[in-house]
Formats: C-alpha cells, structure tokens, sequence
C-alpha cells in the first residue's frame, strides 16, 4: 500500500507540473521556456551584414518615428563574432549588443531585419570584414542626438549607412536634409526645441532608419510585427 502511495504521489506530481507548464507557455509566450526556442530559430535566419530595424520607446524616438512616418526609429547591423550574433548599434555609446538582448530593447520584442538582395554576391567575406574594420573607429563613440553629419559622434541609422557607403561601396539611400521631414507635430518640435532651441539647422544631412528601411536595394527576411 505504501508503495502504491508514492506512486501515486509521484503521477500526480509530474501531471502538475506537465499542466502548469503548459498553461505558462500558453498564458506567458515570453517565458523562459518558449524564448530560448524563438531566438534560435530566428538565429537560424540572419546572416553578417544584415541591417534589423526595431521600434525604440523614447520622447526622442518617439519623435523620430512622427517625424519620418514610420514606425522604425533605431537600427543597427547584425554580425557573426566568434559564433556570436551581435547588433552594432549607435547608442550611448555606440557598441556591440548582443543579438537576443537587442531584441528586447524594442517594444514588445518586435522587429524587421533586411538584407541586400544581391547579398550573396557583393556581402563577401572580404566585404564584411571591411564593414567590420570600418566600424571600429566608430566603437565607443558618443551618440549624436543632435544629428550632425561628422564623425565625431554618430547616430544610429548615420552608422549603418557610412559602414555600407565607405567599407562596401554601397549607397543604401539617398540623404536628406532635416527640413524635409515632418517638423511641424507638436511632439517633434519640443524635441527640437531641446536640442536647438531657435537655431535648427534644417539644411544638415540627415539619413533616418525609415529611409533604410525603405531602401529598394534590401529585402525583408525577417518581420514579427
């Protein structure tokens, strides 16, 4: 009879835990149980060079994605270190982040990663150690919230698109001035009005992820939006 117990004790347990677990990955999608699986398989899907775009939560991001209508408003370039995936991202300071933790910057760990369409042939791995070696004078840099087109401190989609322009011989895009964007919303004009107060120089280059992003020289490969 004791024995029976314990068995007893034993299925019922096990059932228990087989049911809590379930219900977690149903009611929690992001626990730690069904994230590990997700990352891999998107894991699976970049490759170095890639440019994966994300939707930042900032007032100043905010802006940006008022300013440029878009819903991206940061970005970066996706590398294979050692067998590591990593964003190189201009940030404060611009650095390396890894893939996963990356991901969970953005809101609801949403976001689009592209790739040139011509990858395969022009992306060689002379070309991307090229990329990689031009970046590193940018490693450690201050973020440019002011958006100036130097490289004394730089901005996230102005990294991205300098590292495929001088190491790849590849204009992502065309660049802007500030005036053509949307400067009129409320929100974008405060946001200008702390960085210029009544000096805004709406003739400077700016480059904007959403022009990346709308790049016809990428193709989407991954989006969870």
């Amino acid at each position: 009879m004791k024995k029976q117990k314990y068995i007893f004790l034993i299925i019922t347990f096990v059932l228990s835990f087989g049911l809590a677990l379930f219900v977690a990955v149903k009611v929690f999608p992001n626990n730690p149980f069904s994230k590990k699986k997700t990352e891999n398989i998107q894991s699976d899907k970049i490759k170095s060079g890639d440019i994966i775009f994300q939707t930042s939560q900032s007032p100043q991001c905010e802006a940006v994605r008022i300013a440029t209508n878009s819903k991206f408003s940061h970005c970066g370039i996706i590398f294979d270190l050692n067998g590591k995936w990593f964003v190189f991202e201009a940030v404060q300071p611009v650095k390396l982040t890894p893939f996963d933790e990356w991901i969970q910057h953005g809101k609801n760990n949403k976001y689009v990663v592209k790739r040139l369409k011509n990858a395969e042939t022009v992306l060689t791995p002379e070309i991307l150690q090229k990329m990689e070696n031009y970046g590193q004078q940018f490693d450690g840099k201050e973020y440019d919230a002011y958006f100036e087109w130097t490289d004394n401190r730089i901005y996230c989609s102005e990294l991205v698109w300098k590292i495929y322009k001088n190491a790849a011989g590849i204009e992502l895009s065309k660049l802007r001035e500030l005036k053509d964007f949307n400067l009129e919303d409320p929100r974008v004009k405060k946001i200008l009005k702390e960085r210029y107060g009544n000096d805004i120089p709406l003739e400077e280059k700016v480059v904007a992820p959403s022009d990346l992003a709308d790049s016809n020289l990428l193709k989407t490969v991954i989006d969870n939006y």
